[in-house]
């Protein structure tokens, strides 16, 4: 018994360092992708900034209200870029750098507005006087430095987190690696005892050949000492041959062995007490009642939670490894084929999938389909009772070689503070009424940036929520494998 309580110790002792190392490794990756989206922002921020300069120098040589067009556009987008920066500022460098360059920007757009106007108002020599003053160049060129000093902070910031996530992958494997050593030493330890006792067993029968036919005591007692020998074979063949073989699974099996215990014992010291109450102490019926459930419920929660982390990493690492294959895809069929699919599902919660003549693309099959069957079914699951459901799926084709699609419902909706939380790994909003691990938005998040593209939502809490996803009209083989 003393083995075995070693056993199931180097067992619990396994499951938290190894859930612990896995959870590091997810607290990298969110900090290398917060990183990613730092600079990606910084980037976006600084394009949009290009693009009003593009346009105000085009409407003061041309005087075409186009090239004004693109100005107002991208000073239309630049407030919710700076927002998006700022979000994403974590430290006090980052958000230093970010006030400068929202600074800059505020200063730019000023002498920007400033040559516009004149040459509205036909002073185009006052206009062309400012620029060749070059403030505004200097702007620019003093925000494209702060974008490259944050680029190359972020980049720093990358590195050091990939370093440390894979130094808790090769700390996790140097943890199981030893795990498995010790189960083995356990397991030889126990073929040493067992082959120690077949050789007591073996001795005792040798001798009870010699011993005088009429010693019966004698007899008795060697018989004895084979029973107890033959028990404690049996006890180990049994540790041998169960309890170290998985270590996972008999943590669970011997969880409902324990559980079932515990219930027959509670199930009998009640008998006791509603016979003769006196004799058995409170502290005991707190434990057998409360404490050991309590336990028993703890290391269960802990082996589920750790089976369901390792196999949803496993899944992400699978499909982040798949090559993708790009072919032509009728996206109306492929929508509704999945519409159809859930069909009861929908008769059932008094619903109708709504699906639009979509944009055919090019892309990876797979991807798509698993994309768009997590979206429709999440977005069957949490229709809001008692009213009548509608999902509806859209899609057009946008400038750049760009298509969009639009799944949308009128169901729970999600709060403004879950926009962002509920692409993370393993997070979930709103009511848990519903079985899932939280990963299928964070799966669908990471298939469309493999293929190149991305989601976002507008939604608001009980009224329904729109998930938008945009992808390049043509896949290239191969883009995606390093997303």
């Amino acid at each position: 018994m003393g083995l075995l309580t070693l056993a199931i110790l180097l067992l619990l002792v396994i499951n938290i360092a190894t859930f612990v190392m896995m959870q590091r490794i997810t607290d990298h990756t969110e900090a290398s992708e917060r990183s990613q989206q730092m600079q990606l922002a910084a980037r976006e921020f600084m394009l949009l900034m290009v693009d009003a300069e593009t346009g105000q120098r085009g409407f003061l040589l041309t005087g075409r209200g186009d090239f004004l067009a693109i100005h107002d556009a991208a000073q239309a987008q630049l407030p919710a870029a700076g927002e998006r920066l700022s979000e994403l500022a974590f430290t006090a460098q980052e958000t230093e750098r970010v006030d400068a360059l929202r600074a800059l920007k505020r200063q730019r757009l000023e002498v920007m507005e400033e040559t516009i106007l004149l040459a509205r108002q036909g002073r185009i020599g006052e206009a062309v006087q400012i620029l060749r003053r070059g403030e505004g160049k200097a702007l620019m060129d003093e925000m494209r430095e702060q974008v490259s000093a944050i680029d190359r902070f972020e980049e720093a910031r990358v590195e050091a987190s990939n370093r440390a996530a894979r130094n808790a992958t090769w700390a996790a494997i140097g943890v199981n690696v030893i795990s498995a050593l010790l189960i083995i030493a356990l397991a030889v330890i126990s073929m040493m005892l067992i082959r120690r006792y077949v050789g007591e067993v073996q001795s005792a029968r040798d001798s009870l050949d010699e011993l005088n036919r009429g010693l019966e005591t004698t007899v008795a007692d060697r018989t004895a000492d084979l029973t107890r020998a033959n028990e404690e074979i049996q006890r180990f063949a049994y540790i041998v041959s169960h309890d170290l073989r998985a270590p996972l699974v008999n943590v669970m099996g011997y969880t409902s062995e324990l559980e079932q215990a515990g219930k027959a014992l509670s199930a009998h010291m009640e008998r006791i007490r509603s016979e003769d109450p006196d004799p058995i102490e409170q502290d005991a019926v707190q434990a057998v009642t409360e404490d050991v459930p309590e336990a028993i419920g703890f290391i269960r929660a802990s082996t589920a939670k750790m089976d369901r982390l390792i196999n949803a990493i496993l899944k992400l690492s699978r499909e982040g490894r798949r090559a993708l294959v790009p072919e032509p895809l009728d996206m109306t069929a492929m929508a509704q084929q999945i519409a159809d699919s859930v069909r009861h599902q929908t008769e059932e919660a008094d619903a109708e999938i709504i699906v639009q003549d979509l944009p055919e693309v090019e892309s990876d099959r797979l991807s798509m389909e698993q994309i768009f069957g997590n979206l429709i079914d999440n977005a069957v699951k949490y229709l809001e009772a008692g009213r009548p459901g509608r999902i509806e799926v859209r899609g057009r084709d946008v400038l750049g070689g760009w298509v969009e699609y639009e799944i949308v419902d009128n169901g729970r909706g999600i709060s403004d503070r879950d926009h962002e939380r509920i692409f993370e790994l393993f997070r979930r909003s709103g009511r848990q009424d519903r079985t899932g691990e939280g990963l299928g938005l964070a799966f669908v998040r990471n298939s469309a940036r493999r293929l190149g593209g991305t989601i976002d939502i507008e939604s608001e809490l009980g009224k329904g929520s729109t998930f938008r996803l945009k992808f390049p009209k043509r896949l290239i083989a191969g883009a995606g494998e390093t997303v």
